[in-house]
């Protein structure tokens, strides 16, 4: 008997592109939905744009295990086809322009005429209720809006782009929880239900520390603060050389600061009454970095980084892509897993952060290519025959 995933028997219409809608899908997909990527005759941008004819490595990362079906929205026929699938789906995920799928023709009012327990879920950069709602957006248009940028970099730099897309990110993962309510919701009500998350919105929870800073010190608190905690409110908060690299520390509590005076072999650090409080460490924050640093930097960073996980003192070495390629995270069941396609393409697919005991995991599985289960979906969801695929590929339908 087949293990019972949190997600069995969902069927998802994915028409979303980039990063923000695949990365939802990839999530719903993970806990065990069927995810149908429907894609325009060129495939989405993400596909093909940095290395000519061959799938992108983000493509791949994001798509893993998603069904493909090619389909000319703005053909009537198209849209035709559409809507018979949507009366045979769960959820479409959309994120387009503002507006686009009205335009098409595909509003959520026609959705669910056709079928009335349909979940739209769109992501978008901006709330309904922004200024700025109808505008186009994308991660770096919305790290700059949302403060992202300010509160990025050193207070003598100019703002800075986060290295991570956390817009497109953050705002994929909040859609996906607003769709598993509204099929919740849908369990008690019989109808299904317009989802929307902005971007911007999604975002603006991750600058808690930076806000509380601003808030706390009445606007005085520098935007950036490079390294050191958002809000200036933790000492020691950095990251600081060792002899070959170097080692994020922080020390939320006083056992965690007394923990690593004693491995500096610094009780007179410890024992001092003008160090002894998180705010008394912050006045001082300066001169503690350097004496940090100045011990540190003598040490080679594992050992360095063993002694004070010994010590109970939170603190990570600083790994480069090399290093998390080639480390743990990377295995069939990790976060980014090897797959093979078809064509003996070696490949990587995201895994999953969600873990329900109860919901057996997925197995990796490539992205698909273009267009390359449009017969087998066609057929099984829509009963047409190869004749009427071969037909609708004629008249560049599908």
């Amino acid at each position: 008997m087949t293990p019972t995933r949190a997600l069995d028997g969902i069927v998802v219409l994915d028409l979303s592109q980039v990063y923000n809608g695949p990365y939802c899908t990839a999530l719903l997909a993970q806990l065990g939905a069927e995810i149908v990527k429907i894609e325009p005759f060129g495939g989405e941008p993400v596909r093909w744009r940095t290395v000519g004819e061959q799938q992108t490595a983000a493509f791949d990362l994001l798509n893993g295990g998603k069904k493909s079906l090619r389909l000319d929205l703005k053909n009537p026929r198209g849209t035709e086809l559409f809507l018979r699938l949507v009366a045979r789906a769960d959820v479409v995920v959309e994120n387009f322009t503002p507006g686009a799928l009205d335009r098409l023709g595909l509003s959520y009012e026609v959705l669910a005429q056709t079928n009335e327990r349909i979940i739209l879920a769109s992501g978008r950069g901006y709330g309904a209720s922004s200024p700025r709602a109808r505008q186009r957006a994308m991660d770096l248009t919305i790290q700059a809006v949302s403060g992202v940028m300010a509160t990025t970099g050193r207070p003598d730099q100019p703002p800075t782009k986060a290295g991570p897309a956390v817009a497109d990110f953050f705002g994929g993962t909040h859609l996906m929880g607003a769709i598993a309510a509204a099929l919740y919701q849908r369990t008690i009500t019989g109808r299904g239900q317009h989802v929307e998350v902005a971007m911007q919105e999604a975002v603006i929870p991750s600058l808690t520390s930076s806000i509380a800073g601003y808030l706390d010190s009445g606007g005085t608190c520098p935007e950036r603060t490079g390294n050191r905690h958002g809000g200036l409110a933790v000492c020691p908060y950095n990251v600081y050389p060792a002899a070959d690299g170097w080692v994020a520390i922080l020390c939320m509590a006083d056992r965690q600061w007394r923990a690593l005076c004693l491995l500096m072999d610094r009780q007179d650090l410890a024992d001092d009454p003008e160090l002894a409080s998180p705010p008394a460490r912050v006045a001082q924050m300066d001169h503690i970095d350097d004496l940090v640093a100045a011990w540190t930097a003598g040490l080679a960073r594992d050992h360095l980084v063993a002694r004070l996980e010994e010590a109970e003192v939170p603190c990570a070495p600083v790994l480069g892509l090399s290093d998390v390629m080639t480390g743990p995270l990377v295995a069939a069941d990790g976060m980014i897993r090897p797959v093979t396609d078809p064509n003996g393409r070696r490949t990587h697919v995201l895994g999953s952060p969600l873990r329900l005991g109860a919901s057996a995991p997925v197995s990796p599985a490539p992205a698909p290519a273009l267009g390359a289960d449009t017969e087998e979906l066609l057929g099984r969801k829509l009963g047409l025959s190869a004749d009427d695929v071969r037909k609708l590929r004629d008249e560049n339908v599908v």
